[in-house]
């Protein structure tokens, strides 16, 4: 029997005691997004969401904050943007034919009323792998068509 390698052993050791983390870590249900804008006064600006549609009454909007429930039956409007750019400053750092190609950022906007009767208004920045999936779960779940705003928009649909 061949003898076992010091790395072998310490690799033993630093697991065992606990110093690696999980290698696959369980994913939170929902899609990633950014908060850019919103009407409701209590949730922060500016911050990272977490979008849970996996309710069977209503979406949950999780921040590190504060949770917002919206039912589903109160959303009115879903409407879906892109923000489509040339790369400038990359072409400047980089190379110039980084102006060949273009960012695109992905926006979702869910209008609804709120308990009060208010009409509110949620803008998110959504990450490019998981705005298909948001927009569909949103047209299911809401029973809403996404609306979409613009023809960059209209061409991929994320």
């Amino acid at each position: 029997m061949a003898p076992i390698p010091k790395r072998a052993w310490a690799t033993l050791a630093l697991a065992a005691a606990g110093l690696f983390g999980p290698q696959l870590p369980a994913g939170e249900p929902g899609a990633r997004a950014h908060l850019t804008g919103s009407t409701v006064p209590d949730l922060p600006t500016k911050c990272d969401v977490r979008i849970n549609l996996t309710g069977e009454q209503e979406a949950l909007f999780i921040t590190r904050w504060l949770t917002l429930h919206v039912p589903y039956d109160k959303v009115n409007t879903v409407e879906y943007g892109q923000h489509v750019s040339r790369r400038y400053a990359e072409a400047i750092l980089i190379s110039p034919l980084m102006l060949l190609s273009k960012s695109r950022k992905h926006f979702v906007t869910v209008g609804y009323t709120d308990a009060n009767g208010r009409q509110q208004a949620l803008v998110f920045q959504v990450e490019k792998g998981d705005v298909r999936a948001l927009l569909a779960g949103l047209e299911a779940k809401t029973g809403r068509r996404v609306e979409v705003t613009d023809d960059e928009a209209r061409k991929g649909k994320g």
